[in-house]
């Protein structure tokens, strides 16, 4: 699944900026508008860090 900041995600997002441009919204809300949208999307949306290291210091981890 994409997550922010993939290929992918990017280029969804630019696709989704293209059409909102050419319907007429401004850059800066078509921006906005296409990040809104991908948020929204479970499939887009980061799942947190992957390993434990990316979880913190040992001491600091939550437990799931």
């Amino acid at each position: 699944m994409p997550q922010p900041g993939s290929k992918k995600y990017n280029e969804r997002r630019a696709r989704l900026r293209k059409d909102a441009e050419s319907q007429g919204v401004s850059d800066q809300e078509a921006n906005e508008e296409a990040n809104a949208t991908l948020q929204q999307n479970p499939e887009y949306r980061s799942r947190g860090p992957r390993t434990e290291r990316g979880q913190g210091p040992q001491g600091e981890r939550h437990e799931r």
